[in-house]
């Protein structure tokens, strides 16, 4: 198989016969569904740099196979690696034009709104991000092209950028994957860019679950920030409905229970539904919990009442991991400050058999009611 594909690179390229170009693509794609396709393109650098080459193709076939080509190798943990780290320098094939790396080629095609692979290149670039050990070095290729994150930003939140009809759902795990890093939190937090308020609409975004779920992990991440716990939780961000919204179902409160909740929440309709996805929910209920570190911000939460959103899904709630995470929040949220006894969360180790006692309650199967 190793020999086929050395004999196919010199059809993989821009100048090549288009017909024979189109088979030669048409093939490997084929070999991208296998594990052992997959092995053999790996470790064929020649072939890897001459797929990226086709990204710029002007035959759109050829463009769109090409690419999806690579985001079936970005979509395996070796593929992931070797495309970031390939030389594509060193090993392109003689005669045939020089690409960009991938990650500046992929960003190529999703900011230019012309492009007709720009949803594929958000597929590969979440593909590749996706692994934590590559987002620094990608961060420093992404800053090479300029003031790029902006540019991302500006055209995530723009609506039909794209004038082929690419959606860019897939920007969303792009972000989240991204703001893994201290760096790129640093920038969706910087409070004179606006950039986390431009993100809020988007966690009941219900048109696409990627791009919602991309977003609401982005959010999270951003929490890690202890620093900005109040800002977030002030008027200039109000994180919190955002945050809670999603929680919520249709049921009805007492009055004196509405008007404590935040203006978001109270008398929301009867057809409101919760988020669909458990794995949101938890994502959701994981980023309030790191928001009650403090005490001053405890006492922020719960006096917007959040803890009758939390009881109503906890009524709810099926999945066991988004049971537990309720719970968890929900124990911080009823115990007085004179009980949990310290400032700052972080700093409180957690006894022993209470770490015991939540990892026995995430382990035991839920009973139907």
């Amino acid at each position: 198989m190793s020999d086929g594909l050395t004999e196919l690179i010199k059809f993989i390229q821009i100048g090549a016969r288009l017909d024979l170009k189109t088979i030669a693509v048409e093939h490997v794609l084929g070999l991208t569904g296998s594990k052992e396709g997959l092995e053999v393109i790996v470790d064929c650098p020649q072939l890897l740099v001459s797929l990226i080459s086709l990204l710029e193709d002007k035959c759109i076939p050829v463009g769109k196979d090409a690419s999806l080509c690579l985001v079936n190798i970005s979509a395996d943990s070796k593929g992931a690696s070797s495309l970031v780290n390939l030389d594509v320098k060193k090993h392109c094939p003689p005669l045939q034009r020089l690409p960009e790396h991938i990650v500046i080629q992929t960003l190529n095609n999703i900011l230019n709104p012309e492009s007709h692979i720009a949803d594929h290149c958000c597929m590969i670039l979440s593909n590749l991000t996706r692994l934590s050990h590559l987002i620094e070095n990608i961060i420093e290729i992404i800053k090479m092209r300029g003031n790029i994150f902006e540019e991302l930003i500006n055209i995530f939140t723009k609506n039909k950028y794209n004038k082929n009809g690419a959606t860019l759902h897939y920007l969303g795990p792009v972000l989240s994957n991204l703001s893994q890093s201290h760096e790129i939190r640093r920038f969706i937090l910087d409070q004179d860019k606006c950039v986390i308020q431009r993100l809020l609409p988007f966690t009941e975004y219900k048109d696409s679950l990627i791009r919602r779920g991309g977003i609401i992990a982005t959010l999270k991440n951003c929490c890690f920030e202890e620093e900005f716990h109040e800002w977030l939780l002030g008027e200039k961000v109000d994180i919190l409905p955002s945050l809670l919204l999603p929680l919520a179902g249709s049921e009805e409160f007492d009055e004196e229970d509405n008007d404590k909740l935040p203006l978001e929440l109270q008398y929301l309709p009867d057809d409101k539904v919760r988020e669909e996805d458990p794995d949101i929910r938890c994502i959701l209920l994981e980023a309030i919990t790191q928001l009650v570190t403090k005490r001053v911000n405890r006492e922020y939460i719960r006096d917007k009442n959040t803890y009758v959103i939390l009881r109503e899904l906890h009524k709810w709630e099926k999945d066991r991991k988004a049971l537990a995470a309720c719970e968890n929040l929900v124990d911080i949220l009823i115990r007085t400050e004179e009980e949990i006894g310290e400032d700052n969360l972080k700093t409180v180790e957690v006894p022993l058999d209470i770490q015991e006692k939540f990892q026995k309650m995430d382990e035991e199967p839920l009973e139907d009611e």
